[in-house]
């Protein structure tokens, strides 16, 4: 088996290459590469730098704005990345949350939303687990009630990583009471969460502090009114919903590990040949 790169693969390779070199910002890099915390605005303004070359979410459908590369190009394009000093771009709206949206939303959803999480325009954040519901996350007790043309939410989630700088939330919430269902994984339900409209009236976040370059939080839902709409989905079936952007972040942790493992072995060996 030849693992070589093909000719096309490496002409590939250098044109990502070469394409980070002259269009990474000098101080996001020196941030990565430094270790040190990037900013909202620092992840918004690479993002942007990268839907304009059209490489921001190149694991979409090209309909959507994907690239159309094969899996040797996207491995190329994580390693590059990773070497080159790259910031991943924040996980939650193109990988996460997206994955949800393009399976499960419906048109005049992905119309909406799938654009904006392409060019940047919103940063998104998910509203799972909660105390005591981490790893078993069907047992969480958050509750959305339909009321009318709205739901109304309440309970508490936990470990929201940069829920205090996004502007929407994708939540899951029971909305059939357990004991009315066969399964805890039934009664689910997935939402659209426009955080602009709600935080203050009915949405409470509280950060806490960690000593890592790590912004996490909890959030509270008090009679929290959301449009029926904002529902993705049937009701009752958000869990198997979400099981597709869990993929995406497992994925997306190993893809992030190609270019940085292989950064973090040139600066080791560089710092054993120093010495």
């Amino acid at each position: 088996m030849d693992l070589n790169y093909a000719p096309e693969e490496l002409a590939f390779r250098d044109e990502v290459r070469g394409w980070l070199k002259s269009n990474l910002p000098a101080d996001i890099r020196d941030k990565v590469t430094g270790y040190r915390h990037l900013s909202k605005e620092d992840h918004i303004r690479w993002h942007k730098i990268l839907a304009a070359k059209g490489w921001s979410v190149p694991h979409w459908p090209v309909e959507w704005g994907g690239t159309g590369w094969n899996i040797t190009q996207r491995y190329i394009y994580d390693e590059e990345f990773g070497l080159a000093g790259a910031p991943m771009l924040a996980p939650f709206g193109p990988s996460m949350c997206a994955s949800v949206l393009l399976r499960f939303g419906t048109p005049q959803q992905k119309d909406r939303f799938l654009p904006r999480i392409r060019d940047g325009e919103d940063f998104w954040v998910q509203g799972y687990s909660e105390p005591g519901s981490g790893s078993d996350l069907a047992s969480l007790k958050t509750r959305a009630e339909r009321r009318g043309d709205h739901y109304v939410v309440n309970g508490q989630k936990i470990w929201t990583s940069r829920a205090e700088h996004s502007d929407l939330m994708l939540l899951l919430a029971r909305t059939t009471p357990r004991d009315q269902v066969a399964s805890k994984t039934e009664g689910l339900s997935i939402f659209l969460v426009d955080m602009r409209e709600v935080v203050g009236s009915g949405m409470t976040i509280k950060p806490i502090r960690t000593m890592m370059n790590h912004s996490t939080t909890e959030v509270f839902f008090d009679d929290m009114r959301i449009p029926a709409s904002s529902l993705i989905g049937e009701e009752g079936k958000g869990f198997r919903y979400i099981l597709s952007g869990m993929n995406a972040e497992r994925t997306l942790i190993a893809a992030e590990c190609i270019g940085d493992a292989k950064w973090f072995i040139r600066k080791a060996t560089d710092y054993a040949k120093e010495r």
